[in-house]
C-alpha cells in the first residue's frame, strides 16, 4: 500500500522533493525513490510504497532486542520490513536490509490487525526491529496511537539516523529505545555505513533528554573499533551525555555479508570493553553473542536483582527497588 509522506518538503521546481524521514535528506526527482527505496516521488508528491508491508512477524522475549532493563521476561509482538536508510558492510540482516521485497514473502497487515495480534499474544509491548524502522514511522506512528489505547507499549530497535522532525513526532508513542551505536568514530561510520556519526549522537541525547528509556548496542567488530581509545570515547559519551545507568551491550561481530572474510572479533576484546565501561563508572554493562553471564546487580550494594536464563528470566526487585539495600533500579517493570 502507498500513503502519502508527511516527512518531505516540495522544492517547488521540476516536481522534486526533499525526503524528510531520515538524516539522508534524499532530493528526489519526479518517478524516482530515495536511498532506501521506499519513498516515492509521484508528480511531485512522496508517497510511503511500504505501508503495512513486512518481512518478518514474531513473538520474542524482549531481552531479544536487546532490552534488558525494560519489562524484563515478558514477550513482545516484534515486526520488521524491508530495507534501510544505511549500507553498512558488516550487516547482520542484509537478506531484509538491503532487499525491497520484490523476491520475498510479503506480509500485509494493517495497523488495527498488529494491536489485536500483540494482545491475542499476550504480548506488553509491540517491537518495531529487525530491519530500520524508521522507513516505516507513519505506520508506527498510526500503529502506536492505536496501542496506547489497550495499554501496549512500544519499542524502536534502530540505527537512530531518523530526521529531528521524525524524532520528534514519534517521540511521544515510543516507550522504549535501544540505538546501534556502531562505533563512536565518525571514520568508521562513513566507511561502513555511508553515513556521518553526529544526527545518530544528537539524537540519542535528544532521547536521553526527553527521559526515554535507552539502552544501546555496540557491535565489536576487530581493527574496526575495537581499540582502548574507540572504547573509552564512547564510554565517555554515555557517561558526559547521557547517564552512568543507561545499559551498553557490547555484542560480537561474526562474518557476514561484505565482511565475510573478516574473523570473529577475539572475545578479549569484549571483556576489555566491559572493563573500560565498569571502570568509567558506567552500572549496566552486558557482552552479547558470547556465553556470558547476563544477570543484573544493584549498582550501590551488588546484589543479584535480575537473573536472566536461557528460558526465563526472575525479577528480584520489591516495588521496583533493590531488595537488599532498597535502592532504586533503572527498570521499567509495567
Amino acid at each position: 500500500m502507498e500513503v502519502e509522506s508527511i516527512f518531505y518538503k516540495s522544492l517547488g521546481s521540476d516536481d522534486l522533493v526533499r525526503c524528510e524521514l531520515c538524516s539522508r535528506f534524499c532530493v528526489i526527482s519526479n518517478g524516482d525513490v530515495g536511498f532506501c527505496g521506499t519513498q516515492r516521488n509521484v508528480d511531485g508528491k512522496l508517497f510511503a510504497c511500504n505501508f503495512g508491508v513486512f518481512s518478518s512477524v514474531n513473538v520474542d522475549p524482549i531481552e531479544k532486542k536487546p532490552l534488558y532493563h525494560f519489562l524484563p521476561g515478558s514477550f513482545t509482538f516484534s515486526l520488521g520490513g524491508f530495507s534501510c536508510n544505511m549500507s553498512c558492510l558488516n550487516c547482520q540482516n542484509y537478506i531484509i536490509s538491503q532487499d525491497l521485497g520484490q523476491d520475498s514473502q510479503k506480509i500485509n497487515l494493517l495497523p488495527d490487525e498488529v494491536v489485536k495480534m500483540a494482545s491475542d499474544n499476550d504480548c506488553p509491548s509491540i517491537s518495531w526491529t529487525y530491519n530500520e524502522p524508521t522507513l516505516h514511522l507513519q505506520y508506527i506512528l498510526e500503529t502506536a496511537k492505536k496501542s496506547k489505547k489497550q495499554n501496549i507499549k512500544n519499542t524502536l530497535i534502530t540505527n537512530g539516523y531518523m530526521s529531528k522532525k521524525a524524532l520528534e513526532t514519534i517521540l511521544p508513542y515510543i516507550d522504549a529505545f535501544n540505538v546501534d551505536i556502531k562505533s563512536i568514530n565518525n571514520t568508521f561510520y562513513q566507511k561502513n555505513c555511508n553515513t556521518p556519526i553526529k544526527p545518530i549522537l544528537d539524537n540519542i541525547k535528544t532521547l536521553y533528554e526527553n527521559k526515554k528509556h535507552i539502552e544501546l548496542t555496540n557491535l565489536l567488530i576487530t581493527d574496526e573499533n575495537t581499540s582502548k581509545e574507540d572504547i573509552e570515547k564512547l564510554t565517555d559519551f554515555i557517561k558526559n551525555e547521557l547517564g552512568c545507568e543507561v545499559p551498553i551491550h557490547f555484542s560480537r561481530f561474526f562474518p557476514y555479508y561484505k565482511m565475510n572474510d573478516t574473523p570473529p572479533t577475539p572475545v578479549k576484546y569484549l571483556y576489555q570493553a566491559k572493563e573500560i565501561a565498569e571502570n568509567k563508572g558506567l552500572e549496566n554493562v552486558y557482552l552479547g553473542n558470547i556465553m556470558e553471564n547476563q544477570n543484573s546487580y544493584c549498582p550501590q550494594c551488588g546484589e543479584e536483582i535480575v537473573k536472566r536464563g536461557r528460558c526465563r528470566t526472575t525479577v528480584k526487585l520489591k516495588n521496583g527497588n533493590c531488595i537488599n539495600c532498597n535502592n532504586i533500579a533503572n527498570f521499567i517493570l509495567k
